[in-house]
């Protein structure tokens, strides 16, 4: 949750590697919670796949940033 809410700033501040390290952090701990309650709780888990492909895509989006800049 740290990292989705710094993840604006840093991005805003043109600082794309430091916001592409963000996302990456961001998308490991959603896959992570996703797979750890994916037994006790599907809907829960795959509530939060969109928001992985979304982040995943933030974060292509990010990478053309950096390698543009």
């Amino acid at each position: 949750m740290i990292a989705n809410l710094m993840w604006p700033s840093v991005f805003n501040d043109a600082k794309y590697l430091q916001s592409l390290l963000l996302i990456v952090v961001m998308v490991m701990f959603t896959i992570g919670y996703a797979y750890l309650t994916y037994q006790e709780n599907k809907i829960g888990s795959m509530l939060v796949w969109p928001y992985i492909a979304w982040v995943s895509f933030a974060g292509i989006i990010n990478t053309a940033y950096y390698l543009n800049a």
